[in-house]
């Protein structure tokens, strides 16, 4: 009898100390649910560097800080700076570990870079970056989409156009804005600039999120991309490139009114 009561004190005792850090475990888990533990734990990685948790040339924690830090496996720690070595924020080297790599060499048209660099405090120097990237490529592709647009095309611009107006909520349009300028850029006829859409879709998204809650008036936004959508379907090259110039002055505004 003795033994069997010491023993029944020593189960006690260590279910007592398992449920102790299986409640830490799911603290952490929080981070990684609904997806695998190595992308999951590469983006929160990632948006701490990106975010400036973790400046350039920060010697980054060790696998296994990493793996206590998180409540996971070592292997799964290694993927995860694999794919971010991969995006071009680390470096690494055996007996050293890994750092954050200067910013000039992340790879910003990565999906998953954006997304985390949009999500960074200073979000405003992200957004005036994303919309001189319009200025740059935006003009001449509406003025190649009005030149080479099928009518397949067209009838996928003028949807997206519409869809903005009729849209019931801002998530709404915001989604159709988006798509609205992809299909202007798979428009162009350009095979660069297609996957080069793709890439910053999510860009787009928190841009026009920002853009929208600052303009005032929804319909004279709607007019802008009205305009645009017709001098495209007209084949209006000169008009569609002055179009959307007018949209992107307005777009600049709005992005002026958020710092105010």
């Amino acid at each position: 009898m003795p033994d069997e009561t010491s023993n029944r004190r020593a189960n006690r005792a260590r279910a007592q100390a398992g449920r102790r850090p299986a409640a830490a475990r799911r603290a952490d888990a929080a981070h990684f649910a609904g997806a695998s533990v190595h992308t999951s734990l590469a983006g929160e990685i990632g948006l701490r560097i990106v975010r400036g948790d973790y400046p350039p040339g920060t010697i980054l924690p060790n696998e296994a800080k990493w793996a206590e830090t998180f409540n996971v496996s070592r292997s799964a720690v290694r993927e995860a700076i694999k794919m971010l070595m991969a995006k071009s924020l680390l470096a690494s080297r055996p007996k050293i570990g890994s750092w954050v790599e200067p910013k000039e060499r992340w790879n910003l048209l990565d999906r998953d870079v954006l997304a985390w660099y949009a999500t960074a405090p200073d979000r405003e120097a992200f957004l005036r970056t994303v919309q001189e990237f319009r200025h740059i490529i935006e003009p001449e592709a509406s003025a190649f989409a009005a030149i080479r647009r099928s009518d397949e095309q067209m009838a996928e611009i003028s949807l997206a156009c519409r869809e903005m107006g009729e849209a019931a909520n801002l998530a709404e349009r915001i989604r159709a804005d988006t798509r609205f300028h992809l299909a202007i850029l798979r428009a162009s006829g350009n095979d660069l600039l297609v996957p080069l859409g793709v890439l910053i879709e999510s860009a787009l998204d928190h841009l026009f999120a920002f853009t929208t809650r600052q303009v005032g008036d929804q319909r004279r936004a709607q007019k802008l991309h009205e305009a645009i959508e017709k001098s495209i379907r007209l084949q209006r090259p000169a008009a569609a490139r002055n179009a959307v110039h007018k949209l992107l002055a307005d777009t600049d505004e709005g992005i002026g009114r958020g710092r105010r």
